[in-house]
């Protein structure tokens, strides 16, 4: 059954004045719909990607802890603020995944085409709109 708009409102205001048992009631009732946010990026990546959907909801619930401080507006904001944490998981995953190349005198070319992660960042911010 899909949380009623008020429900999630409700939730996230207790949690954001310091109810540590909001949290643990809201995600179970957030959880598909994270994880389809989450299968949306996820069929946006390289074939090969070694970061998994659910790794991308568990590594995005990590961040969105340190988020009690949030001024939350209504689950429209929650689930903003939860598709820009999946998107900054994203960017750091690839920028660890990459390699790294140190010159020792002679110059290295990769096969690898170079990636603007800040324009990866702003198509995914187009999309969400």
């Amino acid at each position: 059954m899909k949380p009623s708009l008020r429900e999630v409102t409700q939730l996230l205001r207790a949690w954001r004045n310091g109810d540590p048992s909001a949290l643990d009631t809201l995600i179970p009732l957030v959880y598909e719909e994270l994880r389809r946010l989450a299968q949306r990026y996820m069929a946006r990546q390289a074939p090969g990607h070694t970061l998994q959907t659910t790794a991308l909801v568990n590594e995005a619930y990590t961040r969105l802890i340190d988020q009690s401080h949030m001024e939350w507006q209504n689950r429209a904001h929650f689930f903003a603020v939860c598709a820009k944490i999946m998107r900054n998981v994203l960017v750091d995953h690839f920028r660890r995944q990459r390699p790294k190349v140190t010159l020792s005198g002679e110059a290295f070319v990769s096969p690898e085409p170079d990636v603007d992660v800040m324009a990866l960042d702003a198509h995914w911010v187009a999309w969400l709109r």
